[in-house]
C-alpha cells in the first residue's frame, strides 16, 4: 500500500463534502422558502444576539448585505432587533421565538450522503469516526 498525502486526501475529502453543498442548499431553501443568504445569517444568530457588524463578519459578508439580510428576517418575523445595553450606536439582532423555530427545522436538514456511502464497510466508517473524532479534539485544543 502506497503513502497517501494527507493534503491531498483532505483537498479530495474537502471535494466530496463541498460538492453536496448545493443540493443542501436547494432543499433548505425550499423547505424554508428563504434564500440561503437569510438562512446562514439565522443559523450564525442561532448562538445568541450579534450586532450588524458582528454579523457580517460572521457571515463573510460587508455591513450592508448583512443589514438587507436583517431587514428581511425583521419583516418575516425571524429576527428583531433591539438597543445595545452599552453602546448606543449599535443595535443587537437576535431570533425571535419562530427564527428559532425555522433554525431548528434547518438543522433538521442533513444533506444525502455522496453515493457510495451506504456501501462502505463498518470497519471503514468506524474508522472515519476516529479521524474526524481526533480532528474535532485538536480543534478544540488549539481554541484554548
Amino acid at each position: 500500500m502506497s503513502m497517501l498525502d494527507p493534503f491531498e486526501l483532505w483537498r479530495d475529502l474537502r471535494g466530496l463534502v463541498v460538492d453536496g453543498l448545493d443540493d443542501y442548499r436547494r432543499q433548505v431553501a425550499e423547505i424554508t422558502g428563504l434564500p440561503f443568504s437569510r438562512v446562514r445569517a439565522l443559523r450564525r444568530l442561532r448562538s445568541g444576539a450579534l450586532t450588524h457588524a458582528a454579523l457580517a463578519e460572521a457571515m463573510m459578508v460587508d455591513r450592508p448585505a448583512a443589514t438587507v439580510a436583517v431587514d428581511d428576517l425583521c419583516a418575516r418575523g425571524l429576527t428583531v432587533r433591539a438597543a445595545h445595553p452599552t453602546d448606543r450606536r449599535s443595535k443587537l439582532v437576535s431570533l425571535t421565538a419562530e427564527g428559532r423555530r425555522m433554525v431548528e427545522l434547518i438543522e433538521d436538514v442533513v444533506p444525502p450522503p455522496p453515493p457510495g456511502w451506504a456501501q462502505l464497510p463498518p470497519e471503514d466508517i468506524a474508522a472515519l469516526g476516529r479521524v474526524l473524532d481526533g480532528v474535532a479534539a485538536a480543534r478544540l485544543v488549539g481554541a484554548r
